[in-house]
């Protein structure tokens, strides 16, 4: 089988992973970054009971942008797999779990704006019964996402691996990503040694822009042909 008929389906799945991925960064940057704080208030809980209440749209928005994110990121992480499974080892595999696990823990936060809702707009709890169990999911919310960044910098480490390893798409996007990924991790941990400093906030730019290359790069040339 010459190397041209192998490259043609190992592109059209570079480009599926692609367009997953891209679905996962809009319902991300929209969901968590726009609509978020327009519901959930921090520190807040009546704020957020009555963003919560009625007949309004924005609840019902993050939740579905939270499902998407769900989605997509289980569909990446499969998509990833098929693509680096002929590229590399253990890290299509790495990618394909660590991708799913976060999907999981993100999956916890719908469960929680799924439930908060239903709370909100229970018509046999009073007001009162209602903030604890609102403030308690929110705070559920909140800490899924925070952790979570410890699967999705594993997720970027061994995808950056097998770039670098494979030379099937640029050696700087791969370098970019673990970085990137080793930021997540480090962002987590210091988060919640309780120290907070703006700095934490440059160590996920290398995963930003790695992510925004990565996905350009599978849209638009899939990967490199096997040189040699």
């Amino acid at each position: 089988m010459d190397e041209q008929h192998l490259q043609r389906p190992l592109v059209r799945t570079a480009r599926i992973a692609g367009a997953w991925y891209l679905l996962l960064a809009v319902s991300g940057i929209l969901g968590f970054i726009v609509l978020h704080p327009q519901v959930y208030v921090s520190g807040d809980p009546g704020q957020t009971l009555s963003n919560l209440s009625g007949s309004g749209t924005l609840p019902s928005l993050r939740l579905m942008c939270e499902i998407l994110i769900v989605l997509s990121q289980a569909l990446a992480a499969f998509s990833f797999y098929r693509l680096f499974r002929s590229l590399g080892g253990w890290q299509a595999w790495a990618v394909g779990i660590w991708g799913t696990v976060n999907a999981i823990v993100i999956l916890f936060s719908a469960i929680s704006m799924a439930s908060a809702i239903a709370i909100a707009n229970s018509e046999s709890l009073s007001y009162a019964d209602k903030l604890l169990p609102i403030e308690l999911l929110m705070n559920f919310i909140s800490h899924s996402w925070a952790i979570g960044g410890i699967f999705f910098g594993l997720w970027l480490i061994p995808m950056g691996h097998v770039i670098i390893t494979s030379k099937r798409m640029p050696l700087w996007l791969g370098q970019t990503l673990i970085l990137g990924g080793v930021g997540y991790i480090l962002s987590t941990f210091i988060y919640y040694a309780g120290i907070k400093h703006p700095f934490l906030n440059f160590l996920t730019i290398p995963a930003t822009l790695g992510e925004f290359w990565m996905i350009a790069y599978l849209l638009i040339y899939g990967v490199r042909p096997r040189r040699g």
